[in-house]
Order: structure tokens, then sequence, then C-alpha cells
């Protein structure tokens, strides 16, 4: 087979969680940045179709693409760093693959065959890795695959990788295996044994690892590199540190002074050159020396899990390098939120984000914590619920609604200020059925979200299938609560503001997700540049004791 398409497959061994994406995120702007045209992928071994129906708390968030694929929060990586939109071929579950392969023999496509793990589904795993490299939009592609080698789940993936590597032929694929070096205090020494039996696992596989990242807290040293060169057959170069770093926006850096770009770029028979980091590197430069800081509060019902707000976590990082300040995000939990301790939960805060999420759980207190800032006029943005939220109270508190309420709590409400979309109504599947992707947003003039776009008319990502009900929208906009965004084909309201206030915005949709490195949010830059004229308030202390 000839190909034009490099392909590189990053495994991972003796542990998950050591940051698989991170290092594929890290190795792709490497190549970005010397012009190759670079997107990356991940292969999940679960039998969900998507995460999209997943507790955050079984698999962090989930993220969200323009052409509306619910995936991995590994894709957040991949676009924060390369600053290039992913897509639903971006993300293939087992259950996806599985679900594909069973449609095709429901259609008699293998003319009477038994159906098998090979070839049938690891052909389908192959042509799904290959659907970006085949389409010319490309020069490499890094294929991350979830779970930990030797796992039962993650089987056919090794399988397909070892066919791939023979279809494909030399300097066409190669394998980066990532492994955990520990260190033993007790002993006081780093231990390679857990990485030898990692790639020994992979190598009964068929697949022999061509680069070795070694996770770790302590600088390997070179005797234990050419150690673990030797017993696990690769290259002294190959050998890759990756130690503990303070951001994951080091990673890179960190990637480039170990030659890991040199080592890919040699076994893939590619030209290499020095990467142009200078925009990465201003970046990494304003986040290290922040001028100031501030503490926004981040209130949700997942906060005990960091991952379930990972894009929103990320976005005030970018936000807050802009800035050129220190955004200290406290999170707290929506439960927890009462009238009675609301004053000392949130009075000392810069700014508040009221999170998305669904159900009914945890509700009063995100209530509660809109109240609280509209009446102490501290800079507030709320994202989808939060959005929602933010209307509920504006309706029971300002234009006199009691009952007012959205009917996913409710369904009874009298006055159901938020209420299911008309395209929902009839839908009973849960997966991938919601108002997803990409939509268009027209921002009025004089409006906040209008200054800081820029822009007349913008494309943001949703997920949701409520919406804020129209038939209340003169009533509420007649109390001061204004609609600045709206939908220009169907009028669903978009954004709402409170021009009164300082600064409280609440848009239906997911910013965070399309903040990068290159191209931090407008609307996440403009609540923390808020968060800091409020901070620098003359009369914060004396309105907040009122």
């Amino acid at each position: 087979m000839t190909t034009t398409t490099k392909y590189i497959f990053v495994t991972g061994g003796v542990t998950s969680s050591l940051g698989k994406g991170i290092i594929a995120a890290s190795l792709a702007k490497l190549l970005q940045a010397q012009g190759y045209r670079t997107t990356i992928q991940k292969l999940d071994p679960y039998i969900n179709v998507d995460p999209g129906t997943m507790n955050p708390y079984e698999h962090g968030e989930c993220y969200v693409t323009d052409d509306g694929a619910e995936t991995d929060l590994d894709l957040g990586h991949y676009e924060r760093f390369l600053n290039v939109p992913t897509s639903q071929s971006n993300n293939v579950t087992t259950g996806r693959i599985y679900q594909s392969v069973i449609e095709k023999e429901r259609r008699g496509e293998f003319l009477g065959k038994t159906v098998q793990v090979i070839p049938h589904i690891t052909d389908e795993i192959k042509n799904r890795v290959q659907i970006l490299g085949n389409s010319g939009d490309y020069d490499i592609v890094i294929t991350e695959i979830g779970g930990t080698v030797g796992d039962i789940e993650s089987l056919p993936y090794i399988e397909a990788v070892r066919q791939l590597k023979w279809d494909l032929g030399e300097h066409n694929a190669i394998v980066i295996h990532l492994t955990l070096v520990p260190y033993l205090s007790a002993a006081g020494e780093l231990k390679t044994k857990p990485t030898q039996h990692s790639v020994k696992t992979l190598m009964e596989s068929g697949v022999m690892a061509d680069i070795l990242v070694c996770r770790t807290e302590h600088e390997l040293p070179l005797d234990l590199r050419r150690k673990l060169a030797l017993f696990c057959n690769v290259r002294e170069e190959a050998v890759i540190q990756s130690i503990d770093a303070s951001t994951i926006y080091d990673v890179p850096n960190l990637m480039l002074e170990q030659g890991l770009d040199k080592v890919v770029l040699k076994k893939l028979d590619l030209q290499s050159d020095v990467p142009d980091l200078k925009q990465w590197n201003q970046f990494l430069k304003r986040l290290k020396h922040p001028k100031s800081e501030v503490t926004i509060g981040l209130i949700g019902k997942y906060v005990e899990l960091q991952d379930s707000y990972k894009s929103i976590l990320e976005a005030f990082i970018h936000a807050g390098a802009e800035n050129e300040v220190k955004v200290n995000v406290e999170p707290i939990h929506s439960e927890h939120l009462t009238v009675e301790n609301a004053s000392k939960q949130l009075a000392h805060l810069d700014g508040v984000l009221v999170a998305p999420g669904f159900g009914e759980r945890g509700i009063d207190g995100k209530i509660e914590a809109v109240k609280y800032v509209r009446e102490q006029n501290i800079p507030f943005l709320g994202i989808c619920l939060g959005m929602q939220m933010a209307v509920i109270e504006y309706a029971r508190n300002v234009v006199g609604l009691k009952n007012a309420n959205s009917t996913e709590m409710n369904p009874h409400t009298s006055d159901p200020v938020i209420d299911l979309m008309e395209s929902q109504k009839n839908i009973t599947d849960k997966g991938g059925t919601m108002r997803l992707g990409a939509w268009a947003c027209h921002l009025e003039e004089g409006s906040i979200a209008r200054e800081v776009y820029q822009k007349t008319d913008i494309f943001e990502r949703h997920r949701h299938r409520y919406e804020f009900n129209n038939a209340y929208k003169q009533q509420i906009e007649e109390a001061g609560m204004k609609t600045t965004g709206s939908n220009p084909d169907t009028g669903l309201v978009e954004i709402i503001e409170i021009p009164s206030h300082t600064w409280f915005v609440g848009v239906q949709y997911h910013p965070e997700y399309k903040s990068t490195v290159a191209n931090p949010h407008p609307l996440f830059v403009a609540f923390v540049k808020a968060a800091v004229n409020y901070k620098k308030d003359e009369n914060r202390v004396s309105m907040a004791q009122k």
C-alpha cells in the first residue's frame, strides 16, 4: 500500500491517566510548528457509542465539536493545542465500531460470512483510523488509543495497529508507548521493571514500540535510559523522559528539549526543522508572570472532579494569560449553597460562573448564587443551564413570577420560562439527540456581547434540550433583562444580559469549547477583565456591606 500520510499511534502502559492526550497534543504541536499538517484522533475502548450519556463523574466532561459530535475530553486538548477544529472522525469508540459492523451485517454486506473480531472489527477500526489520512488534508495523523495495554477492551485496537503497521509499510507508521517509571522512596531509586513488562505485553500482541515516553517524577539518568533501550528493543535516543510539569502547556517545550519531534520525524523519514513556538512561548510567559490575580467562583454540582469542567478551567487559563492575571478558580458545590451561607461563600469573589449541567440536583443553590451576584453587582457568566438559572431567578425575584421554573425541573410549572425545545418533544432516545454543534447567533447592537465579539454574527457550539421560552420574552425584557443574541432562523434566545449590572451575561451555548491557546475565547477574556475591574473598584466593599 502506498500512502502520503504518515501515522503515529500512541499507546499507554502500566497505569491509566499518564497523559497520553497531552503527549499526543504536544507532539502534534511540535510537528505543526514545523509546517506539517497534523491532526489527532482518539480511539476509546468503552462500549458506549459516545460519552454523551455518561455521568461526568464517570468520564469527565463531554466535549462537543462543530459538527455536533459528543466526544472524549481529550479532543478539547487537541483543539486547545493545535487551534484546529476536530470532528466526528476524530473520536471513535468500541460502541460505534460494533454498531457499524452490526448494521453492515444486517444489510447483508458480509455475504453470509460469520462476523468476527478479526477481520471484521479490526477492519472497521483500520478504516476509521484512515478516514482523516485519506482526506488529503493532513500530512500526519496521530492516533491515541485509550485504556492501558493488556486491557481486554483494547486488544482489537492493538491488533488493528499491528495490521496497519504491516499494511502501511516502513517509515509510514510508528508506535509511541507511554509508560510509568515509578520512584520508590524506600529504596531511593527509579524502577524500570513496570515499563519492561508493559513493553513485553505490547510485544505479545505483535506490536513493537518504536519510541518510549517515560512519565517520571525524577530525572532519568543515562544508565537507566540505556537499560530501558536495551531491554525494550528501542534506540537510546528513542527513550524520552516526560517529567512532571507545572502546567500542561510546558509539555511541548519539554518534549522539544528531549528531541521527541526529531526522533519521530527521523523514523517517519521526514525532514526535521526548528519548530516556530514564538506565539506559544509568549502565552507561556504571560501565564507564568501575571501582574495580578482574581478569584472566580465556579458554581456546579460535579466540582469534586476537575475533569467535569475541564474546558472551562482551561478557558480561564487562556483568558487569564490574555489579561496578564492569574485566575484562581474556586469550586463551590451548588448543593451546599443556601440563602443562609451565600454571603459567606460568595462575597469575597471577584466573579462568579454558574456552570452547565442537567437535572434538578443542586438547582436551588445555582439560583441562590445568581440572586446574590445580581444583587451585589458581582460580574456573572452563566453557561447553558447557568444561563437558564439566571432567567428563572430574574423571573421569580424581579418580574414577580414566583413559580417560574424550567419544565426540566418541574414539568407542571405554571410559568415555564425555560421549556423543552419544540424539536425535542418527540425524541425518546437520549444519546446524540440534543441540539448539538455550531449554530448561528445574531448579536444586538449596543450589547456586551457585540462589544466582546466585535462581530454581528457568530457561531457557537451547543449541547441542550431546553430553551428560553419566548412567550415570556417581552415580560422579562420590560423588567430589565435583555435578550441580546438569538438564532436568526428560529428566534431561539442565545444570550441574556442585564444592562444595569456591572457585567451580567448568560449564554445558551458553550463558549469554553472554542477557547484555545492561540485564540482565547473573547467572552472569557471579557469576563476575567470585568473581574479585574471589579476587584479594583473602590466601591466594592461598601456595596458588599449593603
